[in-house]
């Protein structure tokens, strides 16, 4: 009954916050598109529900030679790749807003596991253990409030586990709020190589 109701709020909110943030994503695509050479949108096949591909959206925040399909946070020097306004994007997470169209489309939820890059097969191996791949990925999760980039596959594939098990309009609810101050505070961003969090 829940992803039914899910299903239906992120349709509705995906809407409204397309038209209501329509004036500031174009002064966004101004302003990738004043900064360097490219598409304004960067698109990257990642795993959907039941291992299902897609194309997920970002604004692009990093340099078209960049090299492809590798999470950022794995890049030696990311810093050479990523762009002045991309800096800035990535800072404030606003490079992940235009996967609100993804929400629209059904490919997305709001609350959910983040997908997984096509080849980040110890991830998606990892999840397979707890029925994470059987859900909608989301736009954040528990997983992100809970270390974003800074937790070891093993233990993000075990909180995207504990959302599936609690799964409901409470869990989505916190994972939302506590979103915001996750953001606002800039917590798990890593840029570069990353060592493992241990004892998390």
């Amino acid at each position: 009954m829940y992803p039914t109701i899910k299903r239906f709020l992120d349709f509705i909110l995906s809407l409204i916050g397309i038209l209501v943030l329509s004036p500031f994503l174009l002064l966004l695509v101004i302003f990738i598109k004043l900064d360097s050479p490219g598409p304004v949108l960067f698109k990257q096949k990642r795993v959907g529900i039941h291992k299902s591909y897609f194309q997920i959206y970002k604004f692009r925040t990093m340099r078209i030679d960049t090299p492809n399909d590798c999470p950022t946070h794995l890049l030696t020097d990311p810093d050479h790749w990523i762009t002045r306004v991309g800096k800035f994007l990535r800072k404030t997470s606003l490079d992940e807003v235009p996967q609100i169209f993804n929400i629209l489309k059904g490919e997305m939820s709001i609350i959910g596991p983040r997908p997984a890059l096509w080849n980040q097969y110890d991830l998606i191996a990892e999840r397979d253990k707890y029925g994470a791949n059987d859900v909608m990925p989301g736009l954040t999760g528990w997983a992100q409030i809970n270390g974003r980039d800074e937790l070891p596959i093993d233990i993000k594939a075990k909180f995207d586990g504990e959302y599936v098990l609690n799964m409901g309009l409470t869990m989505d609810v916190v994972c939302f709020l506590k979103t915001i101050v996750t953001v606002i505070k800039h917590d798990g961003i890593v840029e570069g190589k990353t060592k493992e969090v241990e004892n998390r």
